[in-house]
């Protein structure tokens, strides 16, 4: 199976941890991701709507209010 590379968006402390990780530990993340991604995108009767309320319920578990969400995108 090929690679192909995507660009997204992250926390800054995210990339900052990527940008400073080692290359192994880059590859590792990556692999990581990678198959996250085609684990939520590839299950059956997982509409990308349903991946993204998942993701949602999650943060907001997390304590991600929508007003916490709205200053940090107003401030990115």
């Amino acid at each position: 199976m090929g690679t192909a590379n995507i660009t997204i968006e992250v926390e800054e402390a995210a990339a900052r941890a990527f940008a400073e990780a080692s290359p192994s530990e880059r590859r590792k993340l990556q692999l990581l991701l990678s198959l996250r991604l085609q684990e939520l995108t590839d299950s059956p009767g997982k509409t990308l709507q349903s991946v993204m309320d998942e993701i949602s319920s999650k943060a907001e578990e997390r304590g991600l209010t929508p007003e916490i969400l709205e200053t940090l995108l107003r401030e990115g």
